[in-house]
């Protein structure tokens, strides 16, 4: 599934008939504050994602309620049409209130609506893959994904998807839209210090289905841990920077999403992934979330 890369970390990995770079962009942080509005500097952000392609950056995550509307039209703007090496990825389940909230929206005209806006603001006449989050701001709520999961493979049917996915979803959950249709991916927060995913990581990898880690750097608050300021300290590198290179060691089926509205900050994100971390790093290194 994976193989060797020049220009990015962790080589690629393939989503259905899709592959991917397996160092990716989040494009949550290109909205305004809290994920509300335009940018503050939109040409900065039209910057960093036509940078990301230059990079070679071949998998972008987005979502239609980032804004809402704002990182999807931004991603139009500045990259369509679209190489046919680019693949975007897409969240549904979720929309946003006045107040900056996430409510659910997985009702199955909610879901239609959402996917009709996707591709309106992508400009795009299928959506490449699309994960159905579930849960809410604090984490998986667990119960049955069906009656939402069987909505977007109805879509699917119709050709408006071509792969689907879960996010923030609990384990019992990914066995349960697996048993309804092929999944290509699951998305669920997991960083060195969160890291009660572990079994479903291998599990997923045997099954060579990806997982891709949300807030892979611990959210909007930089982790903090003694044990990855020394190896950072040692290796004369970041702590960003062993975060996301522990994540691609970790597992071969993880797919990383880092998120920044900075071109400084996303090239440092690239190299610093590629950072190659030693047995004694690793063994140091896991005990953080242990």
């Amino acid at each position: 599934m994976s193989t060797p890369s020049a220009s990015l970390p962790g080589g690629t990995w393939t989503l259905g008939d899709l592959t991917v770079t397996r160092f990716g962009y989040g494009a949550m942080q290109l909205a305004g504050p809290w994920v509300m509005g335009p940018p503050a500097d939109r040409e900065g952000a039209l910057t960093v994602l036509r940078e990301a392609v230059g990079l070679g950056i071949t998998h972008i995550d987005t979502a239609d309620a980032y804004g809402p509307h704002v990182t999807n039209q931004l991603i139009r703007k500045a990259l369509h049409p679209y190489s046919d090496s680019l693949h975007i990825v897409t969240k549904v389940g979720a929309t946003r209130d006045l107040e900056g909230g996430w409510p659910p929206a997985r009702k199955p005209e909610e879901l239609h609506r959402a996917i009709t806006e996707n591709l309106e603001n992508l400009g795009l006449d299928t959506l490449d893959v699309v994960n159905l989050r579930l849960g809410d701001a604090q984490g998986p709520v667990p119960g049955s994904l069906a009656e939402a999961f069987g909505a977007l493979v109805d879509l699917q049917r119709q050709g408006l998807i071509r792969h689907l996915g879960v996010s923030n979803a609990t384990s019992e959950q990914v066995a349960e839209a697996r048993s309804i249709a092929p999944i290509v991916c699951v998305q669920n927060m997991y960083n060195l210090a969160h890291r009660h995913d572990d079994d479903l990581i291998d599990e997923l990898a045997e099954q060579g289905i990806a997982y891709v880690p949300f807030f892979p750097l611990g959210g909007f608050s930089p982790l903090q841990s003694s044990a990855l300021t020394a190896v950072a300290a040692r290796l004369d590198a970041t702590p960003m920077s062993v975060a996301l290179a522990w994540l691609l060691q970790r597992s071969p089926n993880i797919l990383l999403i880092p998120g920044t509205s900075s071109v400084a900050h996303l090239r440092e994100n690239a190299v610093g992934a590629g950072l190659p971390l030693s047995n004694d790093d690793l063994a140091e290194l896991n005990k953080i979330g242990r």
